[in-house]
């Protein structure tokens, strides 16, 4: 949703500013500018990335103007999540898991999460990690590189969209003066014709830089910004896990495990301690 307000204020402040500076409108429509500058830009992202990624990142740019922040609600469910799956390991041994988490679709306890469980990327993060530990005794320090070397993974792999869309939204202002060079190239073929013609001419070479930077500045890279913000906010869930799971794996009792992932929550949607008590007693 800010996705769209910023779209709107970005063109809204941009052509009301050259409106009633008394520009005349119709000079900026140059659809051939922007077929130059578009098609190249695109051109150069497929140059510059295997195919995996030119599919990812068009994967990913539907999410910016769709993906909603995450809330204290979601991360509530989390933690719950964990605490009813320590909970049972504690009064039933880590073997009481094998059922959940081999098949969370058919589990009574997942099936109650439905937030985190349509979250496949931290469900199979928390199925995954908990394999290991019924799997058999696991020294902590193993256990905790194991989740690092996950995370890390994932990290990098989400982070790839918004570095490749970054690189675009810097070819932008260079492939504007291709366009504006071209625009002038074509002007130069016109010498002979009166001003007013010449001008157009020129006025037309001009808009390309003007689109070049404003795609970069205005539009690309914002959205460059916003996968990484999204991809920062997967890292985060993914930490919150692992430092509940950590709790786990060194003994402490669920509440103090999913207290220790409380602190790892992101500060705007933390949690209180009271609150975290009070969603344990409800539970």
């Amino acid at each position: 949703m800010t996705a769209i307000i910023g779209v709107i204020m970005v063109l809204g402040s941009v052509i009301g500013g050259y409106v009633l500076s008394h520009g005349q409108l119709g000079v900026l429509v140059q659809p051939y500018e922007l077929l130059t500058i578009g098609g190249a830009a695109l051109g150069a992202l497929f140059i510059s990335s295997p195919m995996s990624v030119v599919k990812d990142v068009f994967k990913h740019l539907p999410q910016i103007f769709t993906a909603k922040e995450d809330s204290k609600a979601f991360y509530m469910e989390i933690l719950t999540l964990m605490y009813e799956l320590f909970q049972l390991a504690r009064r039933s041994g880590a073997v009481a898991l094998d059922a959940h988490v081999n098949r969370p679709a058919d589990s009574d306890i997942f099936r109650r999460f439905g937030a985190v469980t349509k979250n496949k990327t931290v469900l199979n993060f928390i199925c995954d990690n908990l394999k290991i530990v019924i799997a058999g005794n696991i020294e902590q320090h193993h256990y905790e590189a194991i989740m690092d070397t996950d995370i890390s993974t994932r990290k990098h792999h989400d982070s790839l969209a918004g570095g490749t869309v970054s690189k675009t939204a810097d070819a932008l202002p260079g492939l504007g003066i291709v366009a504006a060079v071209l625009g002038i190239v074509i002007t130069m073929g016109d010498i002979n014709q009166p001003p007013e013609v010449l001008g157009k001419h020129i006025a037309a070479a001009l808009v390309g830089t003007f689109l070049g930077v404003l795609l970069c500045y205005g539009f690309v890279g914002p959205m460059a910004t916003m996968l990484d913000h999204q991809a920062a906010s997967k890292q985060a869930r993914l930490k919150v896990v692992k430092s509940a799971l950590m709790g786990y794996s060194i003994g402490l009792a669920p509440i103090l495990a999913v207290e220790y992932a409380r602190r790892a929550i992101p500060s705007n949607v933390q949690p209180t301690m009271e609150e975290l008590e009070e969603g344990m007693k409800s539970s």
